[in-house]
């Protein structure tokens, strides 16, 4: 999705089930790095529901509260946000309906039963405030509609801290750009030879997500309708810039579902996505430079 600059330091590594590269103007330090792995550490230790020891499987037995991760607050209220805009459509209790379709802790990628919904009314059962996270009943949180965007701007938050001069931060095609220039393409769904367009990114975050990346089986995906627990079928990519990391992917989750666009205008972002029938829609005003 994106291309490294030869001229620049680039740091690649593997993290949370991806391929991570950091671009700066001088390589990082050992200090700097082992920083930034002990973020990415902390974040899959609280959030992974592929991990029996983190914070969302100790949860998930239900009945139980616990001290509030430092990110809990701020991702859950955009949940909120999603939930709103999407009539229900996007839900971070949507892991035991993921899992029920093999996208599981052991990556089974066997179906073990029919859909499930996630609990419509999932904030009776989750709450939340700056110190406390409790979960009444049964159920597995799924950060997935925009943790690896809130990771991304963690580490973007570590290098501003810690360098001078600007950086580019990819995480697996969720990325962010403070002081530089990005040019990315927007790689098209059925066919990674090709791109659909261009964005340019300044200090700014583009996220993306597709039908076809962590994808098994005939339909299956990580994307799913809470509301059924069935993969989406009307979109393949979606695209979203916006000022910060975690908004862009929360974005590029809800451009799947209606009510994505305007949820996109309130928060001033730029969009670009394509329906499985081949139909390219963006957003009023995108500077995305689109190839016919």
């Amino acid at each position: 999705m994106t291309t490294v600059t030869p001229t620049r330091a680039a740091w690649s590594f593997d993290a949370i089930g991806t391929v991570w590269t950091i671009e700066t103007d001088a390589p990082l330090t050992p200090a700097v790095r082992t920083e930034i792995d002990d973020v990415m550490a902390s974040f899959d230790r609280e959030w992974s529901r592929f991990r029996t020891d983190s914070v969302v499987a100790e949860l998930s037995t239900g009945g139980r509260s616990v001290p509030a991760p430092p990110d809990a607050a701020v991702m859950l209220d955009v949940y909120a946000e999603l939930d709103a805009a999407t009539d229900g459509a996007v839900n971070p209790l949507v892991g035991d309906a993921l899992s029920r379709l093999g996208y599981d802790p052991g990556y089974t990628l066997a179906v073990h039963g029919e859909p499930v919904a996630a609990p419509a009314r999932w904030r009776d059962v989750l709450r939340w405030d700056s110190s406390t996270l409790v979960l009444d009943a049964p159920a597995m949180i799924d950060v997935g509609a925009l943790g690896k965007g809130r990771l991304v701007d963690l580490v973007a938050a570590v290098l501003s801290e810690r360098i001078d001069g600007g950086f580019i931060v990819d995480g697996g095609g969720d990325l962010v750009a403070r002081g530089v220039s990005q040019r990315v393409g927007l790689e098209h769904p059925y066919d990674p030879r090709r791109v659909l367009g261009v964005f340019q990114v300044t200090d700014a975050a583009l996220c993306a997500s597709a039908v076809t990346r962590r994808a098994w089986g005939d339909g299956l995906h990580h994307v799913l309708d809470a509301r059924t627990g069935e993969p989406v079928r009307a979109y393949a990519a979606t695209w979203a810039v916006a000022d910060d990391a975690m908004h862009a992917d929360a974005l590029a989750t809800a451009l799947f579902f209606e009510g994505g666009p305007e949820l996109a205008a309130s928060w001033g972002a730029e969009w670009v996505r394509m329906s499985t029938d081949g139909r390219v829609e963006w957003s009023p005003g995108s500077t995305a430079e689109l190839f016919s």
